[in-house]
């Protein structure tokens, strides 16, 4: 029953979404498979897109990326996230150490500017470290880090 209200929601706010939208409706991107956390971790696969996004925010960040930027439905952001879930381990190792090879190719996929990337590194290793206090990151699956970690990271970027 809960599902099935938040998939009304979520139908309900894209397409109320798409009538403020300046293009003509459906000539962007799909707010649910091709925008948002979902997207940028299951870019191959439709439906776990669409299910990761619903679960993750009822879809508010996918539908708001798709109306306000629809160029953050592909590109850098998505290249990032794919990254780091295919690298988690490693990624997360530079940057206890705050530095290293996976974390090089982060910053240069996010085309960070040299001058700006040891600040946020320092930035991103702060709030990992309070993380990875947090209990709940110890129950977390490497999906669910890899999340955590892109949103470290993309808030870190947005903030410099």
């Amino acid at each position: 029953m809960k599902l099935c209200a938040i998939l009304t929601l979520s139908v309900t706010m894209a397409l109320s979404a798409s009538v403020h939208a300046a293009k003509a409706p459906g000539s962007g991107p799909n707010p649910f498979s091709d925008c948002g956390i979902g997207a940028a971790l299951f870019s191959e696969n439709k439906v776990l897109a669409v299910t990761s996004n619903i679960i993750w925010d009822i879809g508010t960040t996918a539908v708001t990326s798709a109306t306000a930027s629809p160029e953050t439905c592909s590109g850098k952001n998505v290249d990032a996230a794919a990254f780091i879930l295919n690298s988690y381990d490693s990624i997360i190792e530079d940057t206890a150490r705050g530095e290293g090879e996976h974390l090089s190719a982060l910053m240069n996929i996010l085309e960070v500017a040299p001058a700006n990337q040891a600040q946020i590194i320092n930035d991103v290793r702060a709030q990992m470290s309070l993380h990875i206090a947090d209990e709940s990151y110890t129950a977390a699956d490497k999906r669910e880090k890899s999340e955590l970690y892109y949103f470290t990271v993309i808030s870190a970027v947005t903030s410099a």
